[in-house]
């Protein structure tokens, strides 16, 4: 009987994603995402989440928090998974479509929607801060459940820099201003529930199709905040009338941007990538939205937010330099030795 050398089997699965089964029974391997995509992706969640933080101020001025949320992200589930169907992508199985619900319920219903509900009691940029606990929570969980096996000093030193950074860039007068308890711990268990949401992801059933797994979590995250919408009463409240143009676009932005296209890459990401790299964008999205808010707000841009943005990507670099070295050495297979493997047919 012939018998593969271990060895190179090991090798052969580190280096590629192998499919048993379906139709054809087909073996089919998966290329690596090149640099150029990881930093595409990257920049994607980086610039558009942090874009968002501005188009959220100007959605709800005339828009109920909860509701414009629930608009949102229903909007885009349907609209990407509409799309993904009719390019002939399979329709899920019903074991899918439940561990797509529990994921949106998490990410969309309690990350999104409690953030939404504290911001009317906490300032931005002190819910900014809490959210930056994000990458904590994710590495912590993803220890727990074995995702990543070892953390590195330079992994770890670099989620505390990077948590220093935006801890400066929003300031200390914050911390000197009457906080809301309850709203701030319901900030921090919003930050939790989304590293929570994203760990799950990694560990269930969704489809193969990442575009479609996307729009299957944001249809079942929206549907749920709009109930809890009507729930609350919050529906109620909207005035049309009182709706502005500009609270429209902003919507429609964020369903575009920070939903389908934004959402959608942040799915292909947690695939592909580390949880604490994946994470980083907590760190980067603030910044961005600071230097966003002084180009088209007109907000005061000073020393200490140049300052904050180079501890911050700082944070980055460490996390990222660490996840380049993981994948260098990952790529190179163990040694093969021909003459076992001919001597193991015999």
């Amino acid at each position: 009987m012939f018998s593969a050398h271990p060895a190179h089997i090991r090798a052969l699965l580190r280096s590629c994603d192998v499919e048993i089964g379906g139709p054809a029974a087909v073996v089919r391997k998966l290329r690596r995402p090149t640099t150029t995509q990881l930093v595409l992706g990257f920049g994607a969640i980086y610039l558009i989440w942090g874009s968002t933080y501005l188009g959220i101020r100007y959605a709800v001025e005339t828009i109920p928090p909860l509701l414009m949320m629930g608009i949102r992200h229903l909007s885009a589930g349907i609209l990407v998974y509409s799309w993904t169907r009719a390019r002939g992508a399979e329709a899920p199985r019903k074991k899918e479509w439940a561990f797509a619900a529990a994921a949106g319920a998490l990410l969309f219903l309690g990350g999104h929607g409690v953030l939404a509900w504290a911001e009317q009691k906490v300032a931005s940029g002190l819910a900014a801060l809490l959210c930056a606990t994000l990458p904590l929570w994710t590495v912590l969980i993803a220890r727990f459940d074995g995702t990543e096996r070892k953390l590195s000093l330079k992994t770890i030193a670099g989620i505390l820099v990077g948590f220093a950074g935006v801890a400066l860039l929003i300031g200390p007068d914050l911390l000197s201003q009457r906080l809301n308890w309850l709203a701030a711990g319901a900030v921090l268990s919003s930050s939790l529930l989304w590293a929570i949401g994203t760990a799950y992801t990694r560990k269930v059933s969704l489809p193969s199709s990442k575009v479609l797994s996307a729009g299957l979590q944001m249809m079942s995250g929206g549907a749920l905040l709009l109930l809890m919408a009507v729930s609350t009463g919050e529906a109620g409240r909207l005035r049309a009338a009182n709706v502005t143009a500009l609270s429209v676009l902003a919507l429609v932005y964020l369903t575009i941007f920070g939903s389908i296209v934004a959402f959608t890459v942040y799915t292909w990401l947690v695939g592909v990538s580390s949880p604490s790299m994946v994470s980083t964008y907590a760190y980067v999205n603030p910044v961005v939205a600071v230097f966003l808010g002084w180009m088209a707000a007109g907000e005061v841009l000073g020393i200490r937010t140049l300052i904050a943005t180079a501890v911050i990507l700082a944070g980055v670099a460490l996390v990222s330099r660490r996840r380049k070295l993981e994948q260098e050495t990952k790529s190179e297979p163990p040694a093969f030795d021909q003459e076992a493997w001919e001597a193991a047919g015999d």
